[in-house]
């Protein structure tokens, strides 16, 4: 969504750029901001509203070398909208640290579909998997769901994949700036999301992928997500953190039984045991699924 910057758009997108400065500190900000109805702070003023030790010389080097110009000319050369904007989703703004910009390529009208269902499993998925994300999601697709996954290696690509097959739209939410494919050989279906599906980031263009930036993508997943299935989730994976977030946030999570043998499938277990629905067709998700999108007004 490129436009002329309002002073609040302005801080929130400046924000998004600057290094030595996470989340929470971001959060508190633009909550003081909103409070004193005002965004003209000194570098020293952000440093203790954000409350920043370690990387508080970071971001003061950071802050200063991001002038008004090059902001303006970065906003109007990546499609970005913030969390004041209309079309920001509402589920989003239900968690504790929402993402405040969300860059985009791609129909962003898909965000405030009706019913959005997250897909995630594990990169090193087996053939089962496979099977078992071609037989869930036809009927998911034809009752117009949209499928929000991750592009990562295995079920998430495969999720994209299918649903495109199908005739039905996806969202990819990635850890990396619009301009990085990873993995790299998910570009294909990366460059096809963005021309006709969509792609979304919290990170600006230029940020290559990092570690940390992973679970932070899980969180948007969970977020977006009217329910959320998972397939093949050993104890300790990406898929199970998201599913756990789901849970937290009050999202309706299915999880897909396995080999009990082999470990693929562990998470997903006690998922169950934690109280997952066990899915083990599609029916059972368009059954008990709970909430459907109120689009805002």
């Amino acid at each position: 969504m490129k436009r002329t910057l309002s002073l609040e758009r302005k801080l929130l997108f400046k924000l998004a750029l600057c290094e030595g400065i996470g989340l929470v500190g971001k959060s508190r900000i633009f909550n003081i901001a909103q409070e004193l109805e005002t965004t003209e702070f000194t570098i020293q003023e952000l440093c203790q509203i954000a409350q920043l030790t370690k990387s508080k010389q970071t971001f003061q080097a950071s802050w200063s070398r991001l002038t008004d110009e090059w902001v303006d000319e970065q906003a109007r050369n990546q499609p970005f909208i913030t969390i004041l904007d209309n079309v920001y989703p509402n589920q989003l703004k239900q968690m504790a640290y929402p993402p405040q910009v969300l860059f985009y390529e791609g129909r962003l009208d898909l965000l405030n579909h009706q019913r959005l269902l997250g897909f995630v499993g594990a990169r090193a998925a087996t053939s089962y998997a496979y099977k078992v994300v071609h037989s869930l999601l036809p009927p998911l697709i034809d009752a117009n769901n949209v499928i929000v996954s991750g592009l990562a290696k295995g079920v998430d690509q495969w999720s994209h994949q299918a649903t495109i097959a199908g005739g039905g739209h996806t969202i990819g939410v990635i850890g990396t700036g619009l301009d990085y494919c990873y993995p790299r050989e998910a570009f294909p279906i990366f460059s096809e999301m963005k021309k006709h599906h969509l792609v979304i980031s919290e990170y600006p263009v230029g940020t290559p992928p990092r570690k940390h930036h992973f679970p932070m993508r899980n969180r948007i997943i969970a977020g977006l997500a009217d329910a959320v299935v998972v397939i093949e989730a050993k104890e300790r994976s990406g898929a199970l953190i998201t599913a756990q977030l789901a849970m937290e946030f009050g999202r309706d999570v299915f999880a897909v039984p396995g080999d009990i043998l082999s470990g693929q499938s562990q998470g997903c277990h006690q998922l169950i045991l934690d109280g997952a629905v066990c899915m083990t067709d599609s029916k059972m998700l368009l059954d008990e699924v709970r909430f459907f999108r109120e689009k805002a007004e």
